[in-house]
């Protein structure tokens, strides 16, 4: 199966896509210094957050699939040179409205986790009707 969504997704910011099938996808960010948020290497949480959205977008894989809503909680810190490994899996759908699950871990430990609320329109979101 092919992704079809966020085709032009710059995979050195959100990660790339290392696996995927229906309802789920599995991404790996590798962190870098253009990432960090301060001298200590602490890596930016839009950065994380950006990779788990990525995942959750995979996971749906519909070119139109958009993100409508999330809840997140940040558990630990992701620091320059961790490799993140984003898991996405489809929790509930309904129609063209999903929930998208993201568990977010560093060396096996849970550094993320996130509720995504995704809304999949019939056309591009920015076509005008």
């Amino acid at each position: 199966m092919e992704v079809r969504t966020h085709l032009k997704i710059d995979n050195t910011l959100c990660g790339k896509v290392i696996a995927h099938c229906d309802n789920y996808a599995k991404v790996r960010l590798q962190t870098t210094q253009v990432m960090a948020a301060d001298e200590r290497g602490l890596v930016h949480g839009g950065f994380t957050f950006g990779a788990a959205d990525y995942a959750a977008m995979v996971a749906i894989n519909d070119p139109y699939v958009v993100l409508a809503a999330a809840e997140v909680k940040f558990l630990a810190p992701v620091v320059v040179g961790d490799v993140v490994e984003f898991e996405a899996k489809v929790v509930e759908q309904e129609g063209k409205k999903a929930k998208v699950e993201v568990i977010a871990n560093v060396h096996g430990k849970e550094v993320f986790q996130g509720l995504f609320k995704t809304f999949t329109p019939p056309h591009h979101i920015l076509d005008r009707a």
